[in-house]
């Protein structure tokens, strides 16, 4: 089959191909998906090469181009009816999207939606022309797209998280990684260091239930994607000695990463990307503190019913 999109170091690539890959990997998933799913399977089905997974958005702090377009299609389709998504990220399809076959289709929604946010923008415009400062603004598509995978405001956290995470000196991530284990259930976790051990960098005992488990763990401060091959030479370095492997990084995984890391017959390997770690690090309270605003909203018209 003919590829929809390719992915570039420099340009863009075909939003309304990426649009019906979407479309057509979530029919062939079941019509619903979570994010991760449904990324891995258009990679898959377009055939998306471990280097073009590597690409990242320039001067973006890591972004992964691949995946910050695929967000975009979401959002494109979302906003033309074809899409929708719950609050935990599951993405499915409409009755209108399960009868878009074409590519002709996918490009009209674009059309349509760029015309509505141009029509916003101009109507933010003539307001604020007027002096109408209580305006309500207009979501413009340039901000981001419309999924937990874009950086909207709400996550800008995540990439200075992710800014601080690059920048600590090896030793001390490694640090971080062990109290992270710790504060996740783990005993007995030890940092290995620079022992030249395979590359593993500390191992630990995960108890569940009954049984304990003997984990080995590797992290690293990637700013780009751990592709396939960091997965089998770690592997490689658990052989004889683990029950399991986690590889904790400040990237991202390619679909092959992901593949290799739960390949039959060989070590189960569990990946913790730079998206879950920074949720983590939250949810641990690990140098990230979280404040809740009250927000308090009178309703007029109920007092005016009395």
């Amino acid at each position: 089959m003919t590829r929809r999109f390719v992915i570039e170091r420099e340009g863009l690539p075909d939003l309304p191909g990426m649009m019906l890959a979407t479309l057509d990997a979530l029919h062939e998933i079941g019509g619903s998906a979570s994010i991760h799913e449904l990324d891995e399977k258009v990679i898959e089905m377009e055939g998306v090469t471990e280097a073009e997974q590597a690409y990242e958005i320039p001067g973006s702090a890591g972004r992964i181009k691949v995946a910050y377009y695929l967000s975009w299609a979401r959002t494109y389709l979302k906003r033309g009816g074809a899409l929708e998504n719950s609050a935990r990220g599951i993405w499915a399809l409409t009755d209108a999207g399960e009868k878009i076959t074409t590519l002709e289709e996918t490009r009209a929604i674009q059309m349509t939606v760029n015309a509505e946010e141009r029509e916003r923008a101009r109507a933010k415009r003539e307001a604020a022309r007027l002096g109408e400062a209580q305006a309500a603004p207009a979501v413009e598509l340039a901000v981001a797209p419309d999924d937990a995978t874009a950086h909207t405001d709400d996550d800008d956290w995540k990439a200075v998280l992710l800014d601080t995470l690059r920048a600590m000196d090896p030793s001390a991530f490694e640090r971080l990684s062990q109290r992270l284990l710790r504060e996740a259930g783990f005993i007995k976790v030890e940092v290995r260091g620079k022992t030249g051990d395979g590359g593993i960098d500390g191992v630990g005992v995960l108890r569940v239930n009954l049984v304990s488990f003997q984990v080995y763990f590797q992290c690293k401060r990637w700013k780009g994607s751990v592709g396939s091959k960091e997965i089998r030479d770690f592997r490689g370095a658990l052989q004889g000695r683990a029950d399991k492997g986690l590889f904790i990084t400040t990237g991202a995984f390619t679909s092959q990463a992901s593949e290799e890391a739960t390949r039959d017959g060989a070590i189960a390997i569990d990946l913790i990307d730079g998206e879950r770690l920074c949720d983590l690090l939250k949810q641990y309270e690990l140098g990230v503190a979280t404040r809740m605003i009250e927000e308090v909203t009178i309703n007029g018209a109920w007092f005016d019913s009395l």
